[in-house]
């Protein structure tokens, strides 16, 4: 049997004032209106015992706002730090007075016209576009007219407002991690093939500026993609060669975690051997053993200030990037023999 929704005039009798006093409550404009506080209480007390749920559709026709965000992303709901974007996008939100909407278009550009056209009919009071990985876009033409906000993306050629971390400020803060451990012989473990990517570029160049700055020369790279088997394999060609280096940076920790085990079968030990430092943060750095110095993705952040970006009547695009942190491990000798 269906259940009668509780309505604001069964909120207004339950507490003994007009349908009109209950709704200057609820709409939090009980100050504005003058009205004493004990009658605030004693109609919020009668809502939530009721279970009173504001009507968003009403309240929209009002207030020409719905108080939803639409996210919608090529696939990021299954990844972990994708996750983490989602749930930084949804406490902002809350913080907000909003929820998020979300649609996922696995990469297929018509499910994600579909999808943005959804959102669109839905009324939502903007739109955070996001990327699993770092790169540049074409704005989908879909978007365009909408309020919103890239998210780990940015548009090519085109000044909309874009959240993204700070690669190229994660680079500067590898290099310095093992120059500060008096590191000077460094590589570079991993190689970006996917053109429209920003992430590796953008280290690379933080790396390389970062070594610069304390007199150095990047002494190579150790080509790959970015996944734990190649990281072994292209570690171990190398290390066949009879090459060896003080310092490590790898790409990512599936990376790291590849070079490790390349590491070991060689017989070198970290960090005692070799110094190795990565990006992400992600539970890998954890369970390796010593546990992995690396430099930390703030997803959670990202997803929290594309909202409230969105949500920001003032805010007049361009891109904000924001910091990576070095999570230090036992992977980084110190200078004085140690680890960092």
């Amino acid at each position: 049997m269906e259940t009668r929704r509780v309505m604001l005039a069964d909120v207004a009798a339950e507490a003994g004032v007009s349908t009109t006093t209950a709704s200057y409550i609820l709409n939090g404009r009980a100050a504005q209106m003058r009205i004493a506080p004990e009658t605030d209480q004693r109609v919020r007390a009668a809502a939530a015992r009721l279970g009173y749920r504001p009507n968003r559709s009403a309240r929209s026709l009002r207030t020409r706002r719905t108080a939803t965000i639409g996210l919608v992303s090529d696939q990021i709901a299954g990844e972990q730090y994708g996750s983490s974007m989602l749930t930084g996008a949804s406490l902002a939100a809350r913080e907000l007075d909003h929820v998020v909407v979300m649609g996922e278009s696995g990469g297929d550009p018509e499910l994600e016209r579909l999808l943005l056209e959804e959102m669109r009919e839905r009324d939502v009071d903007g739109v955070v576009y996001a990327t699993r990985t770092a790169r540049t876009i074409h704005l989908p033409d879909a978007l365009r007219g909408v309020r919103s906000v890239l998210l780990n993306c940015e548009a090519r050629d085109e000044r909309y407002a874009a959240v993204l971390p700070d690669d190229e400020g994660g680079g500067r803060a590898a290099a310095a991690t093992l120059v500060a451990a008096g590191v000077s012989d460094v590589w570079v473990v991993g190689e970006d093939p996917t053109p429209e990517a920003t992430a590796g570029p953008r280290r690379m160049a933080g790396i390389r500026a970062g070594l610069a700055q304390a007199g150095l020369d990047l002494a190579g790279v150790v080509a790959c993609d970015w996944s734990v088997t190649e990281g072994f394999a292209a570690t171990s060609r190398w290390l066949a060669r009879g090459v060896r280096a003080e310092g490590l940076v790898c790409m990512n920790d599936r990376v790291a975690m590849g070079v490790y085990q390349a590491l070991a079968e060689a017989g070198l030990r970290v960090p005692d051997d070799v110094s190795v430092v990565s990006f992400d943060g992600s539970a890998i750095a954890g369970w390796l053993r010593p546990v992995l110095t690396s430099v930390q993705l703030p997803f959670t952040e990202l997803g929290a200030l594309a909202v409230r970006r969105l949500l920001d009547p003032d805010d007049h695009g361009g891109t904000d990037s924001v910091p990576m942190a070095v999570r230090h491990g036992g992977s980084v000798r110190t200078a004085r023999g140690g680890t960092a």
